[in-house]
């Protein structure tokens, strides 16, 4: 499933002219390795996580909500209130897992302290493969920042 929906979008990426042809070859180049990636079969000590930042829009009522009445439509008020934004996620593939935290914000402390939660999801793993994009906080540089040397390395040895 995941296979056949990443070719689908890989091919729709190259349909238009609007991509510079090195540009192009490089996606093309990183696209196959994902796609090799997702092919292999499941194995519990190197599981893939997928892993992408989501943003949730939390609000809330301004205006207490109408119950809901048997065989009548629910009405709510349309004005609401901010509650903040924002998700990561990561799903493994494979297995159907999904890990999901909200917080204030997304910086590289948020990123570590997702990346503990994954690596603390899977306590038998060799090396977790996490696949994700090249934001500037997701590599292993961000552990440093938030974690002791050692706690840092451990991480980025197992994600």
């Amino acid at each position: 499933m995941w296979l056949t929906y990443l070719k689908k979008r890989h091919q729709a990426a190259f349909e238009g002219e609007l991509v510079h042809i090195e540009s192009r070859c490089r996606l093309l180049s990183k696209m196959e390795d994902e796609l090799d990636v997702y092919a292999k079969p499941y194995d519990a000590a190197y599981p893939v996580v997928c892993f992408d930042e989501r943003p949730c829009f939390l609000i809330g009522d301004t205006v207490a909500p109408i119950p809901t009445q048997t065989g009548k439509i629910a009405k709510e008020h349309y004005s609401y209130e901010k509650n903040g934004s924002c998700c990561l996620a990561a799903i493994e593939p494979l297995q159907g897992k999904r890990t999901a935290m909200v917080y204030a914000q997304r910086t590289k402390k948020e990123y570590t302290q997702f990346m503990r939660v994954i690596a603390e999801n899977y306590p038998d793993a060799i090396k977790i493969k996490v696949v994700q994009d090249n934001l500037n906080t997701h590599n292993t540089s961000s552990f440093y920042e938030h974690l002791p040397a050692d706690e840092a390395k451990a991480l980025a040895d197992q994600v």
